[in-house]
């Protein structure tokens, strides 16, 4: 979906900034000391607007949450509601993220939440969707053993494509521990139900089935 252009988009980032990593390259290795704790690093690729990171952050205040976005104009209002909440368990940067190998240590996470991610439809461009099977394998190389991915999709073809991936990881010893078709369905007692994106919300009260599965080791 094309985003609206915010204007004095500049000086509205610069005003929310606080919990804004300006160079995340040069926080890798150093997020325990970014967070003052070590306590576990979560990571969300493509927080949107923020509402899924900023619930998780709130309800686990003995865990640490980082959440990136690519579009300026969309963190920005992850920016001001993480202002608001003023909240020291969290922090965002602004990047189209390929390797986290550049932003972080083996390790350094204990989950990665990929939350309606763009589904990149056509079929030359499967390398680009961040279920893609290599890109699996990248998030688990900077997590620690007892390490997760929990993607959710209203997308079928996208969950589909992402059920083959973790397929083909299977002999490398990734593997689905948790699987459904219809999250929010009265059959389902998933924890990750419980906290919700935006795009969530909105598909679940018009009756859309979310899928989402939870990759482990």
């Amino acid at each position: 979906m094309r985003q609206r252009t915010v204007k004095n988009l500049e000086e509205k980032m610069a005003n929310n900034s606080s919990f804004l990593i300006k160079d995340p390259r040069e926080a890798k290795g150093h997020w325990a000391e970014i967070f003052g704790n070590t306590n576990p690093v979560y990571l969300e690729i493509g927080c949107g607007k923020g509402k899924f990171i900023l619930t998780r952050a709130q309800r686990n205040p003995d865990a640490n949450y980082i959440a990136v976005e690519g579009q300026e104009n969309v963190i920005l209002r992850a920016m001001e509601k993480a202002e608001a909440a003023g909240l020291a368990n969290l922090r965002l940067f602004n990047d189209f993220v390929n390797d986290l190998n550049d932003y972080f240590e083996k390790g350094e996470l204990a989950g990665v939440y990929l939350n309606f991610s763009d589904p990149w439809p056509k079929a030359r461009h499967d390398k680009r969707r961040l279920t893609y099977h290599k890109r699996l394998e990248n998030y688990f190389q900077v997590m620690d053993e007892a390490g997760f991915v929990e993607f959710k999709t209203d997308n079928e073809g996208l969950f589909e494509f992402t059920l083959e991936e973790i397929a083909l990881l299977e002999e490398k010893g990734l593997k689905m521990a948790e699987m459904t078709r219809d999250l929010h369905g009265e059959d389902c007692s998933y924890e990750s139900r419980l906290v919700t994106t935006e795009y969530e919300d909105k598909f679940s009260a018009a009756g859309k089935n979310i899928n989402y599965v939870k990759i482990t080791k």
